[in-house]
């Protein structure tokens, strides 16, 4: 967004909207959940 406004000199605008959720592989979404768990017990 900064190349745009520099670019326009200011007078643009930058949005960004979310498209879609995708699938992760089964490995990383274990790693994930170990981390989530990881930090949960390093919360309480």
């Amino acid at each position: 967004s900064t190349v745009v406004r520099s670019a326009t000199q200011g007078k643009a605008q930058f949005t960004m909207e979310f498209a879609t959720y995708k699938q992760v592989p089964r490995g990383v979404a274990e790693d994930l959940a170990k981390q989530a768990a990881k930090e949960k017990e390093n919360v309480a």
